[in-house]
């Protein structure tokens, strides 16, 4: 049984990566975005333990968990951001949210 080659993840990351960038530039909702961005963490998650198999190495698996707590942290902050903006303004679109404008 032959071993998938590593260009097939490096091509799936930045396919995913790629995707993640795509959705976070062209939608207007917040949730979208943030789910936008964790794609495109997971792209890099995807990437790093990829080479962490090749290289026979555990310090890419050890930044992986590192870059999943970050994005734990960051979806919950987030969320709880726009729990407080929906509260206020009715609306998830990034378009009506003018009160953070310097």
């Amino acid at each position: 049984m032959n071993p998938v080659p590593l260009q097939w993840y490096i091509w799936l990351s930045l396919a995913l990566f790629m995707t993640g960038m795509f959705g976070f530039l062209t939608r207007r909702s917040i949730i979208l975005m943030f789910l936008s961005i964790e794609v495109m963490l997971n792209a890099v998650n995807l990437s790093l333990v990829a080479f962490s198999h090749f290289l026979n190495d555990l310090r890419g698996q050890v930044l992986v968990l590192f870059v999943v707590t970050v994005a734990a942290s960051e979806a919950a902050i987030g969320l709880a951001i726009l729990v407080a903006l929906f509260r206020n303004r009715a609306t998830a679109q990034i378009d009506k949210i003018t009160e953070m404008k310097g």
